[in-house]
């Protein structure tokens, strides 16, 4: 097992600058190693932790006691679809999930690029259906091999078994309620619209909207990635070294989904998107039973997404908020982003989580629910 000698400190394995030494760090850098000794982990009956970029972790200051293993596995194969149009990609787990999106963009496939700069590994997509603007993982994914822990084979598990929803499905640790179903993933098969790299016409109301662009618009792929860059990186959304914003998970808190009743009660320039499209039903009726009248159609209302950035802003926590004494701070540039500003503590990061969840609560009636994995941190 290719174990690293002395362990590093998760502070120096995950964006936020966070966390204790493990007692042991093993790195894979092939699948076969990573199949492998995530195996010899379980027949030992040691804790585990997977690492791929880190940028979805708020992980305890006291030391861990088990494996971290770090996936670094790469490679991106491209296969036939049995769709016309399109291509499918089989991605390896430790793979850049930003220069997965830069390889498609530059082959003329279309579907992930408004996920352009999203920090992290492509194995990690998956767990929490990651998104931007509108694109999710669930609307390109065809099926994940997975390493089920359950078994210790190596699985092809369709994306429609993997409860694909608003920033979670059956893989991923929640807040207070562990995984459905545990295991590592081992690859990732994407498949994606061969548009080539002329214009196209962006769909989805969401990704229009933060690229500003009109209905009947047409931009090109490049376009698209260039912008979503420059947009994520004003708002210190691109990992930079030189920038303290980007020591972050990215978006902490998850933007709240509410039925469209609640909705109602938020004030209405807060922002919000409808979770589903509004279809009229379909009824149908045996010839048999037709009387010749047709009942009406019983409205049907979705769920809503709404901002939490904007929530937490109008709770009166602006950027660059911090609590006394405190050296976790609110990003300077995004009100969603719980930023590290210099040798903070898990400890002080989840103190002011905890402070923006009652705040919120207090002033609009809902609970925040935080987006990272948080491993020995209660809120």
């Amino acid at each position: 097992m290719p174990e690293i000698t002395p362990a590093p400190s998760l502070a120096q394995l995950t964006t936020l600058r966070v966390g204790g030494t493990p007692q042991r760090v093993v790195e894979a850098q092939t699948r076969d190693e990573l199949v492998d000794t995530v195996r010899q982990i379980w027949a030992e009956g040691e804790p585990w932790l997977v690492v791929g970029g880190g940028s979805n972790l708020l992980v305890s200051d006291q030391p861990f006691e088990g494996t971290v293993v770090l996936i670094r596995s790469r490679g991106i194969e491209r296969l036939p679809s049995p769709r016309d149009g399109f291509v499918r990609l089989r991605v390896q787990a430790g793979h850049d999930w930003d220069e997965l999106v830069a390889y498609t963009v530059a082959e003329g496939l279309a579907g992930i690029e408004a996920m352009s700069g999203i920090p992290g590994t492509t194995g990690a997509a998956p767990i929490q259906n990651v998104g931007a603007y509108g694109q999710e993982i669930v609307q390109t994914l065809v099926e994940i091999e997975l390493l089920d822990e359950a078994t210790g084979e190596v699985e092809t598990v369709p994306a429609a078994e993997l409860g694909l929803g608003f920033r979670t499905s059956v893989l991923k640790d929640h807040y207070g309620v562990g995984a459905r179903r545990r295991g590592v993933i081992v690859s990732v098969t994407l498949e994606l619209a061969d548009v080539g790299h002329g214009e196209f016409p962006v769909r989805g109301a969401q990704l229009r909207q933060a690229l500003r662009l009109e209905p009947d618009a047409t931009v090109t792929l490049d376009w698209v990635r260039e912008t979503v860059l420059a947009t994520r990186r004003a708002k210190g959304m691109v990992l930079d070294d030189a920038d303290p914003d980007t020591y972050s998970a990215g978006s902490f808190f998850q933007n709240a989904v509410v039925s469209a009743g609640f909705a109602r009660t938020l004030p209405p320039e807060c922002p919000r998107w409808p979770m589903t499209p509004d279809i009229s039903p379909v009824t149908v009726i045996p010839l048999s039973q037709f009387d010749g009248s047709v009942p009406s159609p019983v409205a049907q209302e979705s769920e809503v997404k709404v901002s939490a950035a904007w929530l937490i802003e109008h709770a009166g926590l602006r950027k660059g908020f911090r609590l006394p004494r405190s050296r976790a701070g609110l990003s300077t540039k995004h009100a969603l982003a719980l930023t590290n500003r210099g040798s903070a503590t898990a400890a002080e990061l989840a103190e002011l989580a905890r402070f923006i969840q009652q705040r919120v609560q207090a002033d609009f009636g809902l609970i925040l629910q935080p987006e990272p994995v948080l491993v020995g941190v209660e809120l």
